[in-house]
């Protein structure tokens, strides 16, 4: 498509926003490449050219990345660009974010936790926008919060630092069911979606490149047990899904950092569907919806809100590194 000057300084704009309130103190590279972008009308055009929905930073940055640009300066993202732009372009059209975070199990957990507490039932686990479902092996983590005893045995260790005196359970929860429905869901076996799930992990967060390759090798060592991820819209498909779960267990659907990507309209009829339905709601996201199903944003900087039946609970590094409890 041919970008037009408001899409060059929406893009530039929107770059600028990304290193300034979601890339600056959680990686210094991706800090540098996204103010470069905001600065640099050449790279900015380029991106610009993409549709709209291909223009996030996290997409282009971790394409580039996965065909060879090395995590270096602005200036080598920028010769990355000029020199293999149609390659970078058809990755971006291919691919889609799906970040697959771990971590964010051990924000979710004490809530899993509440939910666990109130019904003595095992929990039906259903993630809309699961990615390849590692958030659906929250009972095969490990915890530790603020440095204090671990909690389960398995890898990899999840470290979570806290305010707010959350709930933190002393058991893990009991799990008889992990389902989740996505667009494009992910098959962790494959290489280069392994490889791909890399790449979304920004530069300089080793940390969680070695929690995400641990949660993979156990996601694998469960086989045909593990996660069953149907491919479908969120919306059409939820309600058979709650539907599907026996009155012997408990129904919990859950999301993290997905409704960003549905449109207001969208979201209104997500929180209406789930609001009929005989489940739990939990969502972790950088907005929530309130019980009009109207989104409302958390103006907690680079924090998600952590809420459960609309009632917000807990304050949430994006990456699951913090949880700050209000609830």
């Amino acid at each position: 498509m041919e970008e037009t000057t408001d899409e060059v300084a929406a893009t530039a704009a929107t770059y600028d926003q990304y290193a300034r309130h979601w890339f600056d103190g959680h990686s210094a590279i991706y800090t540098a490449w996204a103010s470069r972008v905001a600065a640099d009308r050449d790279m900015a055009s380029l991106i610009a050219s993409l549709p709209p929905a291909k223009r996030q930073p996290n997409l282009v940055f971790a394409a580039s990345r996965f065909l060879g640009c090395p995590d270096q300066d602005a200036d080598a993202l920028a010769h990355f660009l000029h020199d293999a732009w149609p390659e970078v372009f058809r990755v971006v059209l291919e691919r889609r974010t799906q970040t697959n975070e771990p971590r964010r199990c051990a924000t979710l957990l004490p809530a899993l936790g509440l939910i666990a507490a109130a019904d003595e039932r095992p929990l039906a686990l259903i993630e809309v926008g699961p990615s390849a479902g590692l958030c659906l092996l929250p009972d095969l983590y490990s915890y530790e919060y603020d440095g204090g005893p671990r909690l389960g045995t398995a890898s990899p260790l999840l470290r979570c630092t806290t305010t707010g005196n959350p709930p933190l359970p002393s058991t893990l929860p009991r799990v008889a069911s992990r389902t989740g429905v996505d667009l494009n869901p992910l098959d962790a076996t494959d290489p280069d979606t392994v490889r791909w799930l890399e790449c979304l992990v920004w530069p300089g967060q080793e940390d969680r490149l070695q929690t995400l390759r641990a949660a993979l090798g156990r996601l694998a060592s469960l086989g045909a047990e593990g996660p069953s991820l149907l491919t479908g819209d969120l919306n059409d498909r939820v309600a058979e899904l709650v539907a599907a779960v026996p009155d012997s267990h408990h129904a919990v659907v859950f999301h993290s950092a997905v409704l960003a990507y549905l449109s207001p309209a969208d979201r209104s009829r997500f929180a209406a569907t789930i609001r009929s339905l005989d489940c739990r709601w939990l969502s972790n996201e950088n907005f929530f919806l309130d019980e009009a199903g109207l989104t409302v944003n958390s103006l907690q900087g680079d924090r998600f809100t952590l809420a459960l039946d609309s009632v917000p609970l807990a304050y949430t590094g994006q990456h699951g590194a913090t949880l700050d409890w209000i609830g």
